[in-house]
């Protein structure tokens, strides 16, 4: 799509976090879209994180900015946003290996919310927001659907589980995503919009992804489940939908609101059967679920508390993935083509050990 044939205005995209497993797609098609790129990095320096990103720029319509930023940092995003038409905002940490919730997962989350919208008032230019938020910001625990009642999270349910000792990743996105629809009603010079994606799979642009996806698939290929998978149920999507996503989110001028981007819900072992069903044994891949009493003794292998087993192992798990389909025109590729694709990807760039 050349510049002349963009859907609105915008041209001069500020982009945080597009060095990321999600962010490196988002980017992408933007510059495949003859979009203007201003991607804020922590150190511009760092070339392996950018290298092929500007390598793409080189062959497509599209041009590539690199600006230095950091989330903690008041005012750093100040300068990449004036004159930008829009903002894709996507920096956020997403690990669960951690020593301080609120200094490695809130904070940055938060702060980084903060900065980077208030740059985006700053410039006087800027007409709307994208957020990369999560699923987790709208439930914190499985059990949370039985407790309210319902039978799926939809768009108008917020995350009232999580806290800083529980779930704490899970309350870092509800918290950001609360300042960022705190601070879109303080003003009126942009609209924001809120993607909340499922547990992301497919294959990763570069062999330095470090996403908790990434870990996941590295885990489940490797043998840690190889005993037996937790009775867990997660809702799955393609990182390449979630980048459409965004991407629709921009271009669609009655976008509005949050949207979940869910292809599916699945049981890990359920998974675990989509690639055997393609790899045979080629993996170390569970063939059994552990019971949820024996979780009890055995989480700590997993990295499970008491109170996460307790309120997720076997309890259900959907999502009304239906605004994103009506308004978005989302069409999602079958997890097992991303299982398939990710993990091929994953073995052509040394990522796993097979």
């Amino acid at each position: 799509m050349t510049r002349q044939h963009m859907i609105g205005d915008h041209q001069v995209i500020l982009v945080t976090g597009g060095t990321g497993y999600i962010g490196s797609y988002v980017t992408k098609l933007l510059l495949e879209r003859g979009y203007t790129v201003r991607l804020c990095v922590r150190n511009g320096n760092n070339k392996v994180k950018t290298q092929y990103l500007e390598d793409t720029a080189m062959h497509v319509d599209g041009k590539l900015e690199i600006h230095e930023a950091d989330l903690l940092v008041p005012g750093s995003f100040n300068e990449a946003a004036r004159g930008c038409d829009a903002v894709i905002h996507m920096a956020s940490p997403f690990t669960l290996r951690f020593k301080d919730p609120q200094k490695d997962l809130v904070d940055p989350a938060v702060q980084g919310t903060r900065n980077v919208l208030e740059a985006a008032s700053l410039s006087g230019t800027v007409r709307k927001i994208v957020l990369t938020s999560s699923v987790a910001a709208i439930y914190g625990d499985n059990r949370d659907m039985e407790e309210q009642g319902i039978p799926e999270f939809t768009e108008d349910h917020f995350n009232y589980s999580s806290t800083l000792s529980h779930q704490p990743y899970s309350y870092s996105k509800v918290m950001a995503e609360k300042e960022a629809w705190k601070l879109a009603k303080e003003q009126d010079r942009w609209k924001l919009v809120v993607i909340n994606p499922a547990f992301v799979m497919g294959p990763p642009l570069s062999k330095d992804s470090d996403s908790e996806s990434i870990a996941f698939m590295k885990y489940m290929l490797n043998g840690k489940y190889s005993l037996g998978s937790p009775v867990l149920v997660f809702g799955f999507v393609d990182v390449r939908d979630v980048a459409m996503a965004h991407v629709h989110s921009l271009e669609k001028s009655d976008a509005e609101g949050r949207y979940i981007i869910s292809a599916c819900s699945m049981k890990t072992l359920e998974l675990a059967g989509l690639i055997r069903k393609k790899y045979g044994d080629r993996f170390k891949l569970p063939k059994m679920e552990v019971p949820k009493f024996l979780m009890y003794f055995s989480g700590w292998m997993y990295g499970l508390t008491f109170k996460y087993i307790s309120r997720n192992i076997g309890y259900d798990l959907r999502f009304d993935n239906s605004k994103g389909i009506r308004e978005l025109g989302m069409e999602y590729i079958p997890l097992e083509t991303s299982l398939v694709d990710m993990i091929d990807q994953m073995t052509a760039l040394k990522m796993v050990n097979h």
